[in-house]
């Protein structure tokens, strides 16, 4: 049973009141409907009204809009629910997470590049002060999970390394410094752990594959520090940990093996029972594979409710989702017990963010603070700090590379490298928009480079191409140029990789050919070369051949105004240090 006074609600006997009256006066099709949250679909009053007063949503997140629209979502939502909406949001970098027009802070890996706590505790502040200036109440954040495997494709930047003090530590810094603004709460994730396996659990099964001793000393560790220090909520993933599972059940047969979304020996035993934690859980998007390959989603959503989840996140077919999880319950499935339970710490999360005392006008805020907020000096100030103290100087083979200057290396071959991975989906999850090749050239350009951007064959046969023109076949399968021609015509190669973190598989560096394929570096005894990633923080796997390689963590403007300035003050203006391990454990890549 949920002690809704104790941590981390600590309720008042009048906010548990409002908690029991608020189950005692609820339908059971209102009792479902807050099982739900929904991920919305449409920003249309109409389609707002029919999500809170048809479905009764007990929470909701949609995808980022501008602050503006964002803050008028929040606002028809909240005073047309008969009950407060629990309204999320995926601030895991910053407020941008929550409107398009929010500052993005920098990623958690590139925080953990300063190795400095406070700028986690700034991210989680600054984030969420954004994301509560609009109406928002609850991240999606901090990720806590490890980097141990970078073939993982899920968690990219989403990491804060992988020493798991660190990880600790800066999500504990993260959420606390969200915590700093009121009534603001956090739901870490991806319980039991993602950043083992090579799978993504959107497109595949996943599993955390550590014994349990190991596990205490590294995910458990990290989840126990969050708990014991007032974490609010856990999103629970579709990821498999066999071993506790069968600690706590060890009759369990392979088939029933369970990922964390739908396993009561992980939720009830692990994270209940073992780390004592007495906050809301809600589970992943449950469109990823991890869930739907292993079982009908008509018992998906009550199996989940049962196993101990407390949400569930999203919304397929309205209807038919919401029959399910209605029948789960009348067949016995979701039992009075579990479901009065999960009502309980629901209710409560609302009652903690201080929900329950508020008139329904009142809980989105003054529409005046969104505008001192949103991308407000201090933010930027914070963004360009961090950025400065980020960038890492991962290896430096060839030491008198830098600095560069224009007086060293007149001419700048830029070769741009953009990845293959999944389709369509880099360009949604974080691969950059602009073109970072066009900015770094405008920006060596105003310093005194004579700096051009390097056309493979295949774009040169796909301009002739779309031209009309007769393409060169020999163009691209005939040999290179002598070397020594190649040595004359540039003085330096920067090499920029722009591969976002990936969704399975993991983006690869997409050497010639695509379109904005770039240059296989070769040539690295032959001119200075400089490997710059502005993303994906393991580049060196696919380009071990890299003596000088850097990374960027992102390409921003900011970040590659720093980047210049870096390279052409030398070794010593590199502050970062490599959080996450970006030799990738191969000896070739340290050559």
């Amino acid at each position: 049973m949920v002690d809704m006074k104790a941590k981390p609600f600590y309720l008042t006997d009048e906010d548990c009141k409002w908690v029991e009256d608020t189950i005692a006066d609820m339908t059971l099709d209102e009792k479902i409907g807050q099982l739900f949250f929904n991920m919305g679909s449409s920003r249309e009053e109409s389609y707002l009204k029919m999500t809170v007063q048809d479905y009764h949503i007990g929470g909701i997140r949609y995808n980022p809009g501008t602050a503006e629209e964002v803050y008028e979502q929040n606002r028809i939502l909240q005073e047309n629910s008969k009950i407060p909406l629990i309204i999320a949001c995926n601030t895991e970098n910053g407020g941008d997470g929550a409107c398009v027009d929010g500052t993005m802070i920098g990623s958690q890996t590139k925080i953990a590049a300063t190795g400095n706590v406070d700028y986690a505790y700034q991210l989680g502040y600054m984030a969420n002060k954004e994301a509560a200036a609009i109406g928002c109440n609850l991240s999606f954040a901090p990720v806590s999970d490890i980097m141990y495997n970078w073939e993982n494709p899920v968690i990219g930047l989403r990491t804060y390394g992988n020493d798991p003090k660190r990880v600790a530590e800066m999500a504990k810094a993260y959420m606390d410094g969200a915590h700093a603004n009121p009534g603001f709460c956090c739901a870490a994730k991806h319980f039991p752990g993602d950043g083992l396996d090579f799978r993504d659990q959107h497109v595949a099964n996943s599993v955390n594959t550590l014994s349990c001793e190991e596990w205490d000393n590294t995910f458990g560790m990290v989840y126990q520090t969050l708990i014991d220090n007032g974490l609010d909520a856990i999103m629970a993933g579709h990821i498999m940990q066999p071993a506790y599972a069968r600690h706590f059940n060890p009759k369990l047969t392979d088939e029933e093996m369970m990922p964390a979304t739908l396993s009561p020996e992980l939720i009830q035993g692990l994270l209940r029972e073992k780390l004592g934690f007495n906050g809301m859980i809600l589970t992943d998007a449950s469109h990823m594979v991890g869930l739907t390959c292993r079982m009908k989603r008509s018992d998906a959503l009550p199996c989940a409710i049962a196993a101990g989840v407390d949400m569930f996140l999203f919304f397929n077919e309205m209807d038919e989702d919401f029959a399910s999880m209605k029948q789960g319950y009348l067949d016995g499935r979701i039992t009075q017990e579990r479901l009065d339970d999960a009502l309980r710490r629901i209710l409560a999360l609302k009652a903690h963010m201080g929900l329950s005392k508020k008139d329904k006008k009142e809980i989105t805020p003054d529409k005046g603070q969104m505008k001192n907020v949103i991308g407000c000096t201090a933010h930027l100030d914070m963004q360009k700090e961090i950025t400065d103290h980020a960038i890492t100087l991962v290896k430096y083979k060839d030491k008198n590379v830098l600095p560069i200057t224009p007086e060293r290396y007149k001419r700048i071959m830029i070769v741009y490298v953009k990845g293959l991975s999944a389709p369509g989906l880099a360009s949604v999850f974080g691969a950059s928009k602009a073109n970072p090749a066009k900015e770094l050239q405008e920006r060596l350009i105003k310093k005194g480079f004579d700096a051009f951007i390097y056309e493979s064959p295949m774009e040169q046969m796909m301009k002739k191409m779309e031209a009309g023109e007769k393409p060169d076949l020999n163009l691209y399968f005939a040999g290179k140029t002598p070397i020594k021609e190649f040595r004359e015509n540039q003085d330096l190669i920067l090499t920029l990789v722009d591969i976002a973190g990936g969704f399975q598989p993991v983006a690869r560096p997409a050497f010639g050919m695509t379109k904005g394929g770039g240059e296989i570096p070769w040539y690295v005894f032959e001119l200075p070369v400089v490997v710059v990633s502005v993303q994906y923080p393991f580049v060196l796997a696919d380009i071990p051949q890299a003596r000088t390689y850097i990374n960027a963590y992102d390409s921003k403007p900011v970040t590659l105004d720093a980047l210049v300035d870096k390279l052409m003050t030398g070794e010593g203006a590199f502050k970062g240090k490599d959080p996450v391990g970006a030799f990738c454990g191969l000896f070739d890549t340290q050559l």
